[in-house]
């Protein structure tokens, strides 16, 4: 048995770059990768909560910014690369199987299993780097985007696998340092020694995708937060009061939602389109994001507190969680405004103020007046859109020069 050799002037194989003009919708298997990060922001929220403090709330959103960027790397490969491939199916499937991993580790990342947290997280995205390079190597520019981005990891590496083998405040350290150089990395286009940073030219997005991704993870962050509210539901104590925490829970979820979609949220496929300068966004998207599902998260675990507690005194660090998720969660809107349309409602800054003007009065009352008093801000936020845009035109985006 033999195999016939190729014609010569046969074409050559295409590599798996996404074609300009093919299809834009998300595939299945995204969808299908998507579900490990609803374990994962499920474990991040319900252990801040595990014995509350300044400790434990620095360590979840340690775990929850590298998480988070395993998932952003990953969707920006699917948006730069043809997910339809099979080559790149086997990528998405093998980060799914290293994302999983590390969500195992989460309750254990800053004790016995530091060293699966890290190490996973470093082989993610050193072996993203290592496969595609090959891949791509009939074209330069694209092998050489990659070369760049391995490079970065490779650095961040090393406090990474040298923080799984130190404890307490070492290993935090360590990997915030790590952290700090995947994200300032990517935000400064990767510049390497003798290769430059990534031309503007490799920084186009697909408009549609992206957003659709973005938007996907958001709901998905809005999943743990429904799925705290109906597994933390008690009845241990007054049936009246665990109704009105679970009330106030779920209307501040929705809330959430709605804050998140009016305008930006709906408009964001658009405003990639019509910026002079799409590749923006995948330089500020990130970012804007995270801290948005940060405070989702944050809201899920006081959700938590709330649900299980509604009654007695409110301990400050219980405090910085339920009106601290919804502070994060608008901080994060008013910069994922200012990408859409080029300037921040005065409801969102407005609405931190309040949520701190409460803050001091909510300590001597019980944990159920703050969960509410939280709602009742974000109520108050989602009001003032609803005029500001009721009755108008539709607004165009117009997203920054």
């Amino acid at each position: 048995m033999h195999f016939a050799a190729p014609e010569p002037g046969s074409p050559r194989p295409r590599p798996p770059v996404r074609d300009p003009e093919g299809p834009r919708r998300v595939t299945l298997l995204e969808l299908f990768f998507d579900l490990v990060y609803v374990v994962a922001l499920a474990l991040i929220s319900r252990g801040m909560v595990d014995q509350l403090d300044w400790h434990r709330a620095g360590q979840a959103l340690i775990m929850l910014a590298a998480v988070w960027w395993t998932w952003a790397i990953t969707t920006l490969v699917t948006d730069l690369y043809d997910p339809e491939r099979t080559e790149i199916k086997l990528l998405i499937s093998a980060v799914m199987f290293g994302a999983l991993l590390m969500t195992t580790a989460i309750p254990e990342a800053f004790n016995a299993r530091g060293l699966v947290f890290a190490g996973t997280y470093v082989a993610i995205h050193l072996g993203r780097g290592l496969f595609l390079m090959p891949a791509v190597r009939r074209e330069p520019q694209t092998q050489r985007r990659a070369a760049r981005i391995f490079v970065w990891f490779a650095v961040s590496a090393i406090p990474w696998i040298i923080g799984a083998f130190v404890s307490g405040d070492g290993r935090m350290l360590c990997w915030a340092i790590a952290l700090a150089i995947d994200y300032v990395g990517f935000r400064l286009a990767y510049p390497v020694p003798g290769l430059g940073v990534v031309p503007e030219k490799q920084r186009n997005v697909t408009a549609e995708h992206l957003s659709e991704r973005y938007q996907q993870f958001f709901i998905i962050a809005l999943g743990d937060a429904i799925l705290t509210i109906g597994t933390m539901f008690s009845m241990e104590h007054n049936e009246a009061e665990n109704i009105v925490a679970f009330a106030a829970a779920f209307l501040t979820t929705l809330l959430l939602w709605r804050i998140y979609v009016h305008k930006s949220g709906q408009l964001l496929p658009q405003a990639i389109q019509a910026a002079q300068s799409p590749g923006r966004f995948l330089f500020s998207a990130p970012y804007t994001h995270l801290l948005m599902i940060a405070g989702v998260v944050t809201a899920a675990s006081g959700f938590d507190l709330v649900l299980h507690e509604p009654t007695g005194r409110t301990p400050p660090a219980w405090v910085a969680v339920i009106l601290g998720g919804p502070a994060l969660f608008l901080a994060g809107r008013a910069s994922f405004e200012y990408e859409v349309f080029s300037r921040v409602s005065w409801s969102r800054p407005v609405g931190v103020l309040a949520l701190l003007g409460i803050a001091p009065v909510v300590l001597l009352l019980p944990p159920l007046y703050a969960s509410i008093g939280a709602m009742l801000v974000l109520a108050g936020v989602a009001y003032a859109d609803f005029r500001r845009s009721h009755g108008k035109p539709p607004e165009k985006p117009v997203p920054p020069h």
